[in-house]
């Protein structure tokens, strides 16, 4: 699918549903961390008491199916209906120590596993009484649909981010960021070199998607580090060979938002080892954490992201976030779900999406 984003959403008037009262916050009533996230998060985005949902499930990063069904989707289901807000809610914000992952199989195209925040997109038709049904995998009808207006019933499902970090001042430097963003500052867009296959012609239609004097593409196999008023990020993270560095070191303005083509980067939330780097290959243990080599999403929050994308298994590069549909929408004024959600393809299915869906840049 090519899409040519520029004109079309510079044409297209999009009207936004982003409003307080919009948001569930999810609360895991067993973790001090997810308790002190989401009531820092509703007090400073004003969302009614009356949306914030309160769990009591095992924080544990890993959860069983059933124990996702009994726990996580049944009392949140049951509180939506409780409160009259299963229309009204457009989005879902998990919280750290919520869980992370429902554990099945992974690593194939038929996978059973799925990232928590993944199946609760699929929560709205669950209670309609369309059920999804497993392996995971289901395809994502917001999936592209740039000229949409994200509402109720057209599109049966809720956009999922989660508030998270390594600790609590990561998060909330998050939340206080999403409240500054403006739209100014650069997109940075590094391919990996030598290869002309989809992941590398997203990149390059998402730096044609946008102003060209707000663009820094590198097509070479240098690796950009170290730029500055950096408002998006579009690159292969640790699956580029050339990038040796755990951290880019970045300078992030306000509402800057990343995505990378990494299988593992939303694998924890636990915080590495400060002389941890990223490793050459999956066999070298001193280079793997929490059983992966690979770079981390929580890495780009505690540098100063303001929205991030991550995946808790392996995705497969085609359900990865397409940088030329996130990229673009977000610089027209979508907000920070409705631009992930735009951009990936499959749900029940890996991906997580980390910040404060109401973020928006506003208009060029």
């Amino acid at each position: 699918m090519k899409l040519r984003l520029a004109g079309l959403l510079a044409a297209a008037p999009i009207l936004f549903g982003q409003k307080p009262d919009n948001v569930l916050v999810v609360i895991n009533q067993e973790s001090p961390l997810s308790r002190s996230i989401g009531e820092y998060y509703a007090e400073r985005r004003h969302v009614p008491l009356t949306n914030v949902c309160r769990l009591s499930v095992p924080a544990d990063q890993d959860i069983s199916r059933d124990e996702y069904d009994d726990k996580i989707a049944r009392p949140i289901a049951a509180f939506l209906r409780q409160h009259k807000l299963q229309e009204q809610i457009l989005y879902i914000v998990t919280t750290s120590g919520v869980p992370l992952r429902v554990r099945g199989s992974a690593g194939n195209m038929i996978a059973e596993a799925a990232a928590v925040d993944s199946e609760l997109t699929l929560l709205y038709s669950d209670m309609r009484g369309q059920p999804h049904s497993l392996p995971a995998g289901i395809h994502n009808p917001f999936f592209g649909k740039v000229f949409a207006v994200f509402r109720h019933p057209d599109f049966p499902i809720y956009l999922v981010t989660r508030l998270t970090g390594y600790d609590f001042a990561d998060v909330k430097g998050l939340i206080d960021r999403a409240l500054l963003a403006r739209n100014r500052g650069n997109f940075v867009i590094d391919l990996k070199k030598f290869d002309d296959g989809p992941g590398n012609v997203w990149l390059r239609d998402a730096a044609r998607a946008l102003p060209k004097n707000r663009v820094i593409l590198d097509d070479t196999g240098k690796v950009l580090y170290q730029q500055r008023d950096v408002i998006g990020y579009a690159s292969w993270g640790s699956n580029d060979p050339d990038r040796k560095q755990r951290n880019v070191d970045f300078q992030w303005l306000p509402g800057a938002i990343m995505t990378e083509y990494v299988s593992t980067n939303g694998r924890t939330f636990t915080r590495p080892p400060d002389n941890w780097n990223i490793g050459a290959a999956w066999s070298d243990p001193k280079g793997t954490f929490a059983g992966s080599p690979q770079t981390l999403t929580a890495d780009y929050i505690h540098e100063g992201a303001t929205g991030a994308s991550g995946h808790v298994y392996e995705p497969y590069l085609q359900f990865t976030p397409r940088p030329d549909i996130l990229l673009p929408a977000y610089y027209h004024g979508r907000n920070l779900a409705e631009s992930y959600y735009l951009a990936i393809p499959a749900l029940s299915w890996m991906n997580i999406v980390v910040g404060d869906p109401l973020c928006s840049l506003g208009k060029p």
